[in-house]
């Protein structure tokens, strides 16, 4: 008996924890639930790639993967599907064009020296793309915007940039020694930057460049895309050795909206392949409303039947086999909270079918346990011997549902992989409740209270008089 209370302590313990982690930690719901945006992307051939193989997509799977971690979205979904497609689910994304931009963008970085005897021309032409900029700024944020004035203002700037460009050499850093790129306010408080990290080749490179400039007047142009977003002089004190370390900055005049699309796109680096999006889809919180909802009824509605029919059926094991459950419960939400399991409706669906299994594993030991009882033996005995002779049939049952969810985790994707997750968390948990919160309550029952120990008939109803007369 002594036992029994200290796994019955021990029970306690664990769903008071679960119940806290569940309060503490709420569940995340996915894309299905939550809303948010689903983007197809169609990998695009190309002359010298006419035809795309699967290491080339799983190649622009992962920098997608890259862009969306830096839009900071949590349980992204990247798949890919087909022979040319990406799907990329973002739960609770409410800008759709922003993931677009940023996973469409083709980004290319570029560090290039100033030429010689270009400092005049470079000076006049810088000056005006960045009054241009500041004016198309002050365009847009007026109160009634004046779309020509804007227009105008853009192709004006669109001259200057394409004028910009010839007084810079050939691009001797690009994005792909990059390794690091974060948007960052600036120290005066008005105004966004973008810190760049290279890697050992990049900060090679970028200690070469800035040591050709360095104190001769010249700048070192940084291009994105061919445009000119920064041109900073490198003073006379590194012309021996460069500016070394690996670290530099761009500053562009840049909102903290534009300096984080640009380090996200940074960040991603450059697309092996083009890409387009194909599809822009966005799931409204209403349809994931409605789903929780309905999903929320058909669960109880279904956990309420069994456990009426636990209690009408099986009697007193019943009703101690809804506490199980109801332990079951708590401790496997606590788990999924735990282990970060994005909540869907095929991982309800997962949850609900394991509630299923959970009752299966009580069935059987309450069967074996009448069989034990209808055969003479007592309530204690008939209980051990109910779990002992059940004990095996469960293990099998749930370790071929097991190695059936780790088949569909490890081939599966998305929604299946959740699917093979939350029941296969579910499953575990069912045994362990099953053997040992049904098991510890039964025998308390029988134990710890005699009155229980006479009444042979709430364990198993229509016993003989001659399995009665073997209880006294």
């Amino acid at each position: 008996m002594q036992r029994q209370r200290l796994t019955f302590g021990l029970m306690l313990v664990l769903a008071i924890a679960a119940i806290v982690v569940l309060v503490n930690l709420p569940l995340s719901l996915g894309l299905d639930l939550r809303g948010g945006a689903q983007l197809t992307v169609q990998v695009q051939p190309t002359d010298e790639i006419p035809n795309i193989n699967s290491d080339q997509l799983d190649a622009v799977k992962s920098v997608l993967e890259n862009r969306v971690n830096g839009l900071g979205v949590a349980e992204p979904v990247v798949q890919t599907v087909g022979e040319d497609k990406i799907v990329v689910q973002l739960p609770g994304v409410s800008d759709p064009e922003q993931a677009e931009r940023v996973l469409g963008g083709t980004a290319q970085l570029e560090f290039r020296e100033q030429l010689r005897d270009t400092e005049d021309a470079f000076a006049q032409l810088f000056s005006q793309q960045r009054l241009l900029l500041f004016e198309i700024d002050q365009l847009r944020a007026a109160d009634n915007p004046d779309p020509e004035a804007i227009a105008e203002g853009a192709d004006a700037l669109e001259d200057a940039n394409r004028a910009l460009l010839p007084l810079f050499g050939e691009a001797l850093l690009s994005g792909r020694e990059l390794r690091d790129a974060r948007a960052e306010p600036l120290q005066t408080g008005n105004g966004w930057q973008v810190t760049l990290r290279f890697n050992p080749q990049g900060a090679d490179a970028f200690a070469e460049l800035t040591r050709n400039v360095a104190g001769t007047g010249r700048t070192l142009g940084i291009f994105l895309d061919d445009v000119l977003v920064s041109a900073p002089s490198v003073g006379a004190q590194y012309a021996d050795r460069g500016i070394t370390g690996g670290s530099a900055v761009i500053s562009g005049n840049f909102s903290a909206q534009d300096a984080q699309d640009l380090a996200i796109q940074l960040r991603g680096g450059s697309l092996p392949l083009p890409v387009a999006i194909v599809e822009n889809r966005t799931v409204g919180s209403t349809l994931g409303r409605d789903s929780i909802q309905r999903s929320i009824y058909a669960a109880l509605a279904g956990l309420l039947l069994v456990l009426v029919f636990m209690v009408v059926y099986y009697r007193l094991p019943g009703a101690i086999a809804n506490v199980a459950l109801t332990i079951y419960a708590v401790l496997t939400l606590a788990a999924y909270a735990l282990v970060g399991v994005t909540l869907t409706l095929p991982g309800i669906a997962g949850f609900i079918l394991s509630i299923g299994m959970a009752v299966d594993a009580n069935v059987l030991i309450f069967e074996r346990t009448r069989e034990e009882l209808r055969a003479g033996k007592t309530l204690y005995r008939g209980v051990e011997s109910g779990f002992y002779r059940a004990f095996s049939s469960i293990l099998d049952s749930n370790v071929t549902t097991l190695i059936a969810c780790g088949a569909l985790f490890w081939l599966g994707s998305g929604l299946v992989r959740g699917f093979a997750l939350t029941l296969g968390i579910g499953v575990a948990i069912s045994m362990f409740t099953a053997l040992t919160c049904s098991r510890t309550l039964m025998l308390i029952a029988v134990l710890g209270f005699p009155s229980v120990r006479r009444k042979p008939e709430l364990f198993c109803p229509k016993l003989s008089l001659a399995a009665k007369t073997a209880q006294m």
